[in-house]
């Protein structure tokens, strides 16, 4: 991504360019500000020969209450996880329970998961830096990415297991399986609950992640009560491994959504539901405007998209006008409250950039 105002002009260019007008462009903001819907931190916007900043107040108030409440989902869930872990574990050492053992087990990744996604938003509050200007938001995506990568170690090695145990099904203590699975399936459920009721798993990456753990082994705990009751009723132990193999796929096509999400919001891919080129139409269509160039549209994190352009316009535009109308058009039509728009004229020249 590159900077649209690390460009050099000539001096004569600059004069014909308009002038300062800090106060004009607060003034708009204050009244654009009512209208915005975009769960958004600041936007700043800038014009060539000017500088327009912009402080969603609602915008930062809705992105504020929106992680709040993903961390009491997060800690909720960690704790009713904690609690069955602690309980699971203490009652396979007491029955000498190796299924109560295992089980445990899956707690304890689930635990991590939840555990890691909690210590990625409380690093998105740290304040950005000279070094981190866009602050540690991206901690969040880098997260998910790691919650992804287990999920596809968690269900290969179900598979790896499940197919070992095809050529021979060992015999399997039936009723206890059922009631350690439903342990852990009201705990799964529970967790994912919180998670839904407080967080929102649908547009935040790092949450959703974490979620799909949770829903992960709560599949695995029904796929595990089915498999008990087959074996139970006609003693036919290759269920196990079948049924194994159909929730390690389930879980591989979860992973593969967040893995494949996470890595374009790192490669700074266009954001999902952004189409650019109903963004480029729109800017153009603008009044004045004559073109636009060096369009980039990327994802900091969950809920913070952002954008950076070159609007060409006809001499003698009223470059505030148009460069107001533009953060109007992006943040209540795209969604987009973070913007960096260079306004340039036919007489500006600069290299063409590599993307």
């Amino acid at each position: 991504m590159s900077d649209p105002r690390s460009h050099e002009h000539r001096p004569d260019d600059h004069s014909s360019s308009c002038n300062h007008d800090h106060d004009q462009g607060h003034a708009h903001e204050a009244s654009a500000g009512k209208s915005r819907r975009r769960q958004g931190g600041h936007s700043h916007t800038h014009g060539h020969g000017h500088h327009h900043h912009g402080h969603g107040g609602h915008s930062h108030h809705h992105y504020g209450d929106a992680r709040e409440g993903n961390k009491r989902g997060l800690t909720i869930a960690l704790l009713i996880t904690g609690a069955i872990l602690i309980l699971e574990f203490a009652g396979g050492l007491i029955t000498n329970s190796l299924a109560l053992l295992s089980d445990s087990g899956h707690m304890l990744s689930d635990a991590s998961s939840l555990a890691l996604s909690l210590v990625a938003l409380w690093f998105t509050t740290k304040p950005a830096s000279p070094r981190k200007t866009f602050g540690f938001h991206r901690f969040e995506i880098l997260a998910a990415l790691f919650n992804g990568a287990t999920l596809f170690v968690v269900a290969g090695f179900i598979l790896w297991e499940a197919i070992r145990r095809f050529s021979a099904p060992p015999e399997v203590s039936s009723l206890s399986m059922i009631l350690i699975a439903c342990v852990g399936l009201v705990a799964n459920l529970m967790s994912a609950f919180a998670l839904m009721r407080q967080g929102d798993v649908k547009n935040n990456i790092n949450l959703r992640s974490a979620y799909l753990h949770v829903l992960g082994d709560a599949l695995g705990s029904v796929g595990a009560v089915a498999a008990g009751l087959i074996m139970l009723v006609t003693d036919w132990y290759i269920a196990d491994p079948i049924i194994s193999v159909f929730v390690s796929l389930l879980i591989l096509r979860s992973a593969w959504g967040v893995m494949t999400h996470t890595v374009h919001v790192l490669m700074e891919g266009t954001p999902f539901g952004v189409d650019q080129a109903e963004v480029k139409e729109a800017l153009v269509a603008i009044e004045g405007v004559t073109d636009i160039h060096d369009l980039h549209i990327w994802t900091i994190t969950s809920g913070m998209d952002a954008l950076s352009c070159h609007l060409l316009v006809e001499d003698g535009a009223q470059a505030q006008r148009i460069l107001q109308q533009a953060i109007g058009l992006l943040e209540q039509s795209f969604g987009i409250g973070h913007a960096t728009i260079q306004i340039e004229t036919a007489d500006i020249r600069h290299p063409v950039l590599s993307v």
